[in-house]
């Protein structure tokens, strides 16, 4: 049969009945638009998280951990061979954990092609002291244009600006929870002590916001000369090295090369926050779990739509095998309406979907000052309106071609008898 001829039938079918063929194309509309809507808004906030933590969160980092299986004295004393020597609880004795020659080693770091930028540091656990209060927290010492370079700082000031801590001495940059705590502003002065006791009054300079609670909470930032007279150290003296690289998938690899080379811990990021990282495999699982699901029951109700369509036309297809056609004619006549009804749905369905994700990427949301995010984050793939406007037109094209076929075997003489 002429292949035009099944399309002017097809149409025929099609605008006769428009409130049956709106209908069709609606249950189409529908699935392919949430479909758009749930995988943009899922995704977008599992990649707003993963970035957050990726981005406030050193590729290596090299600094000395306490050493904890060490010789015991006893052993050294009592050395005969039926003698048990029993000791319980040792102690970690005191030891500097700063990185001997650190400066000269993020200096040869720095100069790998592979690296993209180096901030050495001198950490330390402080007390900010609020009235009465200690509020514990952690204090950096470090080179603030080289850790802007690694975290990009500039864009996370909330008040201030970083170049006022290189200006100004003794000055200090508060994460925006640990400042709202304490209530403190600009040029506010803190007074600051470390656990041995040494204290220093700081003035703060400028506030930042991260958008991790962990760290906006409890981390401050000052030069590292500043952190090393409060705790009253040398020049040379830093605890930390945070490397950034190029490509963050040889962290693993290069940070066993630095450990080799060097003598120190290099812990890369996947290994620092394997937890997290395991919560983003549980979170992208369910992503696809649930929009897997979504398909699916989609998939059956474009299905039994189509499937009472080619129901309510058996007369008219009984007439049209009567008049000569095969059922290979009666098949492509609804294989055409179907296409057509997944064209027209999934066209909608993506222009729906779109103007609820842009809608709802401009919706505000609160976090508490937890999250440096003022909207719901929505990611706008293509792959995603592609994929979704393939599946439209590939399950109508199957909820036509099934239904039509079996129907196209029957008698019309049965179905016109009823």
């Amino acid at each position: 049969m002429n292949l035009k001829l099944s399309a002017q039938i097809a149409k025929t079918h099609l605008f006769s009945k428009r409130k049956q063929t709106i209908i069709a194309s609606l249950g189409v509309t529908f699935g392919i638009a949430m479909f758009i809507v749930m995988i943009s808004f899922m995704t977008g906030v599992n990649q707003f998280l993963e970035d957050t933590t990726l981005t406030s969160t050193p590729h290596i980092r090299i600094f000395q951990d306490i050493e904890s299986n060490r010789k015991n004295i006893i052993d050294d004393y009592f050395k005969a061979e039926n003698s048990l020597n029993i000791l319980h609880h040792q102690k970690p004795k005191e030891q500097q954990l700063n990185i001997k020659n650190g400066l000269m080693i993020a200096k040869l770091i720095e100069n790998e092609p592979n690296v993209l930028g180096v901030s050495p540091q001198l950490n330390s656990q402080v007390f900010y002291n609020y009235g009465p209060t200690q509020i514990p927290g952690t204090l950096a010492g470090v080179d603030i244009l080289a850790e802007d370079k690694l975290y990009d700082l500039k864009s996370k000031m909330k008040q201030g600006v970083l170049q006022n801590l290189i200006t100004g001495t003794e000055g200090i940059i508060m994460g925006s929870g640990l400042a709202k705590k304490m209530n403190i502003n600009i040029d506010d002065k803190v007074m600051v002590t470390t656990p041995l006791g040494f204290s220093l009054q700081l003035r703060v300079v400028g506030i930042f916001q991260t958008g991790i609670g962990a760290i906006d909470n409890i981390k401050s930032y000052a030069n590292i000369a500043t952190v090393q007279k409060i705790l009253q150290k040398d020049t040379r003296y830093i605890t930390d090295i945070h490397i950034k690289l190029k490509d963050l998938n040889e962290a693993k690899i290069y940070g066993q090369n630095l450990e080799a080379q060097f003598g120190y811990n290099a812990e890369d990021w996947e290994t620092a926050n394997a937890t997290i990282l395991m919560s983003f495999v549980i979170r992208n699982v369910m992503t696809f779990v649930v929009v897997t699901t979504l398909l699916i029951v989609a998939g059956f109700g474009i299905y039994n739509i189509m499937n009472m369509t080619i129901y309510d036309k058996m007369k008219d297809i009984a007439i049209l095998k009567a008049t000569g056609f095969e059922s290979s004619d009666i098949v492509s006549i609804f294989l055409l309406q179907a296409i057509f009804i997944g064209l027209m749905g999934g066209l909608l369905g993506l222009m729906i979907g779109f103007g609820l994700s842009f809608l709802l990427s401009f919706t505000p949301f609160d976090t508490g000052g937890m999250m440096s995010i003022e909207t719901f984050p929505v990611n706008f793939n293509p792959m995603f309106y592609v994929s979704g406007f393939i599946f439209g037109i590939l399950t109508t094209a199957f909820a036509g071609y099934f239904p039509s076929r079996k129907a196209s075997k029957i008698d019309p003489v049965a179905i016109l008898r009823g």
